[in-house]
C-alpha cells in the first residue's frame, strides 16, 4: 500500500498531540523532515479522512472525546517495518554485533587488534601499543572510529545497542542514512580520540560515546527547532545525564562496572550539542524565510 504526504507543516508546528491520536486509532504513518518542513505520510486509501481529521483536531484528542474502542489501542509497527525504515541504524548494529561475535566480547585480542584505537601487541602478560602516528602513517584510519564496534561482556553490547537503536532510528527517520552515519562517524572519532587525550593509550571501545553524542544532538535540535520525531522523555535526558555525572564522580567504578571511558562520554556529548545547535540553527532560520 502506498504512502502520500498528508500534512506538511512548518517546524514549529508539534504534531505530537495528533500524532498520539492516530496511535490510539491504529493508524499507519510516519512523519519525515523535508525541505525545512515536517511531512506526515498516511497510506493513499485514507489519506483524506486524516486530513479531516487533523481540521477537527490539530492538537489531538487530550481529553478523549472521541469514542474509540479499547481494543484499538496503540499498536506499534512491526520489526520488518521498523528495519525497513531505519536500515543505517539496523547495519550499525548488525556490525557491532558481528564484531562481539569475531572478537569473543573482547576476550580475543587478537581480533581485537585490528579495530583498537592504537595497534597493539600482546608479549607475555603486557601490552605493547603502536603510536598513533605510526598507525596512521600506514594507512590504518579505519582505527579513529571503529573502537566503537568493540563491546566488553553482552550486558554492554545489548545497553548500547538498545539505546542506538532508540536515538538512532529517531535521526534517520528525521534526517536520513546518510546524516546518520555522518554523525555516528563523527560522534564515535570525537570521543574515540579524547579518551585517547585524556586517558592514554589503553584498550577502550563501545557505543556510548556516540550514544551521548546522538543524545546531545537530538536535545539542543529539539530546543531550537522542535519536532515530535526528536522530542525525548525529561526522564530518559535526566537519567542519561545523571548516569553521566555518576560516571564521572567515579562511583560506577568503585561498584563494580569497570573502567568507565569518561573522556569519550563527554567528548561525544560536546561534539552532539554542537552539531544538534548548528543543525536547529539552520532549520529555524530555513523555517523563517
Amino acid at each position: 500500500m502506498s504512502s502520500v504526504a498528508v500534512l506538511r507543516l512548518p517546524l514549529s508546528v508539534d504534531l505530537a498531540g495528533f500524532v498520539k491520536l492516530l496511535q490510539r486509532m491504529q493508524v499507519p504513518h510516519r512523519v519525515s523532515e523535508d525541505a525545512g518542513e515536517q511531512v506526515l505520510w498516511v497510506p493513499d486509501a485514507i489519506s483524506e479522512d486524516v486530513r479531516v481529521l487533523y481540521q477537527r483536531f490539530p492538537a489531538g484528542d487530550p481529553d478523549h472525546q472521541l469514542d474509540i474502542p479499547a481494543q484499538q489501542a496503540t499498536k506499534r509497527p512491526g520489526f520488518v517495518q521498523q528495519l525497513r525504515h531505519s536500515p543505517m541504524t539496523a547495519l550499525v548494529l548488525l556490525l557491532s554485533m558481528i564484531v562481539g561475535a569475531v572478537t569473543m566480547l573482547g576476550e580475543n585480542l587478537q581480533a581485537m587488534s585490528w579495530l583498537t584505537f592504537l595497534q597493539f601487541q600482546v608479549v607475555g602478560e603486557y601490552i605493547h601499543f603502536t603510536s598513533l602516528a605510526d598507525s596512521l602513517a600506514a594507512g590504518q584510519w579505519w582505527r579513529l572510529v571503529t573502537p566503537m564496534l568493540i563491546h566488553f561482556g553482552i550486558l554492554h553490547l545489548a545497553m548500547n545497542g538498545m539505546w542506538y537503536w532508540e536515538l538512532g532510528r529517531r535521526i534517520e527517520m528525521r534526517q536520513g542514512s546518510i546524516n546518520l552515519l555522518g554523525l555516528t562517524l563523527l560522534f564515535s572519532l570525537v570521543s574515540n580520540y579524547a579518551q585517547y587525550y585524556f586517558g592514554g593509550p589503553g584498550l577502550f571501545g563501545g557505543l556510548s560515546g556516540v550514544l551521548y553524542g546522538l543524545l546531545g544532538h537530538c536535545w539542543i535540535y529539539q530546543w531550537l527547532s522542535p519536532n515530535p520525531v526528536y522530542h525525548l522523555p525529561r526522564g530518559v535526558l535526566v537519567m542519561m545525564l545523571v548516569w553521566l555525572l555518576l560516571c564521572l564522580s567515579g562511583l560506577v567504578s568503585m561498584i563494580g562496572f569497570g573502567e568507565i571511558a569518561n573522556a569519550a562520554h563527554v567528548g561525544g556529548l560536546v561534539a552532539g550539542c554542537l552539531t544538534g545547535l548548528l543543525g536547529g540553527l539552520y532549520n529555524r532560520r530555513k523555517q523563517a524565510l
